[in-house]
């Protein structure tokens, strides 16, 4: 149940990141609402995760994921590219990510 929450935060997050051009810098009030909501929802729903999955590996597995998507939205709907040096920076982040999971709990 924790990793389908971490999963649904993670989801928001990246919705309401999506959102930040819309915003005009939040002079635009409908999706600078949208954006405030979706950040506070995300941190509201990761807040439950790490009641049962360790911090560090919550937030970690929240920003990668959330890091990836963004690029990948970005670069697919966005028109912002990606280059071999941010697909390698993006790579390297995963990989911390699933080291820091296959590292287990340490308690």
């Amino acid at each position: 149940m924790a990793y389908l929450l971490l999963a649904c935060a993670i989801a928001t997050e990246v919705a309401a990141t999506s959102l930040l051009p819309r915003t005009a810098g939040f002079t635009v009030l409908l999706p600078s609402l949208a954006v405030v909501a979706g950040y506070a929802l995300s941190f509201v729903l990761l807040s439950q995760v790490v009641k049962t999955v360790p911090v560090a590996v919550a937030y970690a597995i929240w920003s990668a994921a959330g890091t990836a998507a963004v690029a990948a939205i970005g670069a697919t709907f966005l028109g912002q590219p990606l280059s071999p040096w941010q697909v390698a920076g993006l790579a390297l982040v995963i990989t911390g990510v699933v080291l820091l999971q296959l590292g287990g709990a340490t308690h």
